[in-house]
């Protein structure tokens, strides 16, 4: 597809030609099958390249997706995986060897970081997690053996920036592969493969999907050699995603854009909104003037998720859970990016080893759907005032 078109128009056409497809059909079919026939049997083990050869590899279906997302992200290959914790394993064991050694975002999603503490160090990986705040000054905690940085902006839970284009840099230098989990903006607002990063991670799950109902990760590489690594680890690992899944997604992601400008603007609105009330300490949306890495998000994005975090001011953990039992129109629920409002008390997944944690209160996550805004500003006033 031509590059000259506009995001919205790429994301309504983005797979529909992508190989097995069908022409004459706005959608692309949900092909499901396992064995794929052969004319010959010689042609079982020479088989041509995009040439379908087992179910596992995907069918018309997942290359539509892949190529929808390759689109939007400007990627040279998308790798699909079962989840958006599955994209992040699998795109880190793919650069993982004993004795090497990995540099984490100190902000990292919490299974992300499990897996590295769990999986990766029990395997003869070392970790090291770093400030989310840091930019150039990350060279000094490279070395000879670092394998791949790993990054997550804004950071989960605290919404911090990293400072993409440094940290590209100084890992190009060095043969260093970064990758980022891009969740928050979902390849619509940030686009790190242009920012010199090597792969873009995303939980399908969320923005993509758009609706709560599917499980879904990609892994977008900047170049082919990039890509080859992921792709041989997924074939080599059993790593594959049903046709119907990737239908699914891909029918979200025609309307990605429309809703994540919706929920932007609303919860911006929502964050505006929340700074100014006396039961708040800060709210933690890079959008706010006051984020101390807006210039940052003002440099590198092109808008914000729905998504944010708040602090509150002191009050008891009792305290924060009638606030939110108080809430009708906000789910309490895990995930985000659905179109329906969420909300979470986050102080029990915060972990933190490069800098400590420090907040004036307890931290809650809102996630902003396709509600009208002023109608979730009425419902967190009645949520605020059971605060007591």
């Amino acid at each position: 597809m031509s590059g000259r078109n506009g995001p919205h128009t790429r994301l309504v056409h983005g797979g529909r030609k992508a190989q097995g497809t069908v022409a004459d059909l706005v959608n692309p079919p949900v092909e499901r099958a396992s064995t794929v026939l052969f004319a010959r049997a010689e042609d079982l083990y020479d088989a041509k390249p995009g040439q379908r050869y087992y179910g596992r590899f995907g069918t018309a279906t997942q290359a539509a997706l892949r190529a929808a997302i390759g689109d939007l992200e400007g990627a040279a290959d998308v790798v699909l995986a079962p989840s958006g914790l599955a994209a992040c394993t699998l795109a880190l064991q793919a650069l993982a060897e004993p004795g090497k050694h990995m540099l984490v975002s100190d902000s990292v999603y919490g299974p992300t970081r499990a897996f590295c503490d769990g999986v990766l160090s029990r395997n003869g990986v070392e970790i090291t997690y770093f400030d989310p705040r840091a930019g150039a000054e990350l060279a000094a905690q490279c070395r000879d053996e670092t394998c791949a940085i790993f990054l997550e902006s804004p950071g989960s839970l605290t919404f911090e920036i990293n400072d993409l284009p440094a940290i590209a840099d100084l890992a190009q230098a060095r043969g260093i592969p970064t990758l980022i989990d891009n969740t928050w903006a979902a390849g619509w607002f940030l686009k790190p493969l242009a920012l010199g990063i090597d792969y873009s991670i995303q939980a399908a799950t969320k923005y993509h999907t758009g609706h709560s109902d599917v499980l879904m990760g990609a892994i977008a590489a900047r170049t082919e050699e990039r890509a080859k690594v992921i792709r041989d680890h997924a074939r080599l690992t059993g790593n594959a995603v049903s046709p119907d899944d990737a239908y699914l997604v891909l029918r979200g992601m025609r309307t990605m854009g429309v809703r994540l400008e919706r929920q932007q603007q609303s919860a911006l609105k929502i964050a505006q909104w929340l700074s100014g009330r006396p039961e708040v300490a800060r709210v933690l949306h890079p959008a706010l003037p006051e984020h101390p890495d807006h210039a940052l998000w003002q440099r590198d994005f092109g808008g914000a998720s729905g998504l944010f975090g708040v602090i509150l001011r002191p009050v008891s953990e009792a305290q924060v859970y009638a606030c939110l039992d108080a809430l009708t129109l906000f789910g309490l629920g895990f995930s985000w990016g659905g179109y329906e409002s969420l909300a979470i008390h986050c102080d029990a997944q915060i972990k933190r080893t490069a800098r400590p944690w420090k907040a004036e209160g307890p931290l809650v996550r809102f996630s902003i759907g396709l509600e009208d805004a002023d109608d979730l500003i009425a419902d967190l006033e009645n949520g605020l005032a059971a605060l007591g």
